[in-house]
Parts: structure tokens; sequence; C-alpha cells
């Protein structure tokens, strides 16, 4: 997906230096009295998340083709997905509307959300995006083709779905203590990119109007359920590339930085650190933006590094774009973490 990119803002920080003197005492470990005192607590056990079922997730969507509204493809993938859940066991929702366009086309859409223990009072939300970018704007070959969209749309749909069949599997002993809710948003790739389509028309923009992320407009604007509320949210967007890297997105900062802080130190401590890295980034325009402004605090996980003169990778909106990219391994640091952090709530 290509956003617009806001604006980073720098916070200078202090640097305290403190020195700790140790005076050794035959009688005496401080030291280590100190340590046991302030050890994390260990991570309470969370089922294994299968990175194969998950790659299965994103091939099976891919084969559908560009998952454009509209298109054939785009009311199979969607027919598809809201089946898995189904047969998961989990209550699901659609939400059918129709939005128009930046270019004035009109897009029959629906958001699809999927409730694991609809019941429980306190819960966390699940987000990502499966539709996918009507045209491949940045590939100099063929800019006006649509794309696979491996990892843009899929990768995040199907890290949610092995996330839900994990669930779906485990005795009610070992369920999380939250519910969880996964809403999947439509219409979100079909926005303006200036930087590549600078001399069409935005007819959104003539208006006042955002033009990417169309389905979590709709969601925050009309939430299903209604008056919808959870602790907090996690975005899925771009999470199964080869070599990703997930920075600390600004506008994930600004509203849930302690969501930020343990999502991250989650990983850190499954050993995905590389993964996701000690780097802050700019803010984007993505699904948590609205969700955000709808009252739910959202994080974005999303590879968003600086890639030379913007901060997505070279596959970003481009016909390679496909399951060549994809890497169980990303899959799995991604898909683990956050059933983990589920887990330790």
């Amino acid at each position: 997906m290509t956003r617009n990119y806001l604006r980073l803002l720098w916070r200078p920080a202090a640097l305290l230096a403190a020195t700790v003197l140790l005076t050794a005492c035959p009688d005496k470990k401080p030291a280590a009295s100190e340590a046991e005192t302030t050890a994390e607590p260990p991570l309470r056990k969370a089922p294994v998340f299968s990175a194969d079922s998950a790659y299965q997730y994103t091939a099976k969507q891919v084969s559908f083709g560009p998952r454009v509204p509209n298109s054939k493809a785009h009311t199979q993938a969607g027919d598809w997905i809201i089946g898995q859940f189904r047969k998961m066991g989990l209550q699901v929702q659609e939400q059918p509307f129709t939005t128009m366009a930046f270019d004035g086309t009109m897009l029959r859409s629906r958001n699809i959300i999927a409730r694991f223990n609809p019941t429980a009072a306190r819960r966390v939300a699940l987000f990502a995006h499966w539709d996918t970018r009507p045209f491949a704007d940045k590939d100099k070959q063929t800019p006006n083709v649509p794309f696979d969209g491996a990892n843009d749309g899929a990768s995040g749909v199907a890290v949610t779905l092995e996330i839900a069949r994990q669930l779906a599997a485990q005795p009610d002993s070992l369920q999380p203590t939250v519910g969880v809710d996964i809403i999947l948003f439509d219409a979100e790739d079909y926005g303006h990119d200036t930087s590549t389509q600078g001399s069409r028309e935005n007819k959104l923009a003539a208006q006042g109007l955002e033009s990417w992320c169309l389905g979590s407009q709709y969601w925050a604007k009309n939430k299903m359920p209604a008056n919808y509320k959870a602790e907090y949210g996690i975005l899925l967007d771009m999470v199964g590339a080869k070599g990703a890297r997930f920075s600390r997105e600004e506008i994930s900062r600004q509203y849930a930085n302690d969501v930020v802080g343990k999502v991250w130190n989650i990983a850190g401590r499954l050993g995905y650190s590389d993964y996701f890295i000690a780097q802050d980034s700019p803010g984007i325009t993505d699904d948590h933006v609205f969700t955000n402004q709808a009252g739910v605090r959202t994080i974005d996980i999303i590879d968003h590094v600086p890639f030379g003169q913007e901060y997505f990778p070279p596959y970003h909106h481009t016909t390679q774009d496909n399951m060549s990219i994809i890497d169980r391994n990303t899959l799995k640091a991604v898909g683990q973490t956050v059933l983990t952090t589920l887990y330790q709530e």
C-alpha cells in the first residue's frame, strides 16, 4: 500500500548517565537479590504458530488472482475467507458497502468481521486489509495492470487466519483470557498516489476526503459490532516478505506507545528482534489512522524502513509483489509474536 507520509515528530531525548557503585561485602550479595526482583516474569505459553499454514493461506488468496473490488477474484476470495472463519467456529459478520474511489469508480465492497469468544468483556482487535491495488503504478514496465498482492494484502489476512485456527483448536483451559476480533477491511488500496498518479484527477481530494483506506473509514463511522470497544488493536500490513523489518511507526507511538513497547518486547524475548527493530519511523496513512480516530488504540506492524528515497521495499505496488517474496520465517516471526501477545492479557 502507498500512503501519504505524515510528519515525523522528532523528540530530542536527554540522555542521563548514572553510575552505580557496588561495595563488595563478604556476607551480602545485593547485586544478585536486586536482579532477582527486577527479572521479567516468564511469558505465558502460547500455541505454536504454523508458518507453513500461514504460507498456504497466503498462496490460496493469491490463487484467486488480484482481489480488486468489483472483480470475480475479489468475490471468490472474500467468500473463501468467510468460509474459513466459519469452519473454525468463529462468529462471522459481513459489512457490505459501496463507496467511490478517487477516480469516480463505485466499489462494491465488504468488511469481514470474525469474532472469537464473543461473550468476553475484554477484547483485542486484529486488523488487516484483504483487497489488492488495481494497478502496479510503481512498476516501470506495466504500471496499469493489477498485481498479486501476496504481501500487500494476502499476508496480513493469512496471519489472522492461522491465529484463528490456533485459537479454535485449543481446549477451554488453554484459551487466552480476552476475546479476539479479526476485522478485515476492504477497499484499502484503491488510493491516489501523488508520486505516481499526480496527473490523474482525485475526485475525493476535491471533496476534502481521504482516498486510501475506504473500508476502515466506513467501519470507523459505522462500527460493527455497534459501539465496539477493545483494549487495543494490532494492524497487520505487509507482514510476509523475506527480510522484512518492522519499525515503530509514529502514529502507533502517538496513540498506543505502551502497546508498541509490549509487542516489540515480546518479539525480542521470542528471538525476533531482527524483524521488530528498535527504530522509529514516520507516520503513514494506513487503516490504523481511522481505527485510532474511532477510539480503538491501534498499532501498525508494517515493513516500513528507509529504502533509498522512500520507506517501502522495492516490490511495493509492482508486479514483483507475488509469492516469490513471501518467506515463512517472516510469517512465523509476526504470527508467533502476535499470538503470544494475546496470551499475555
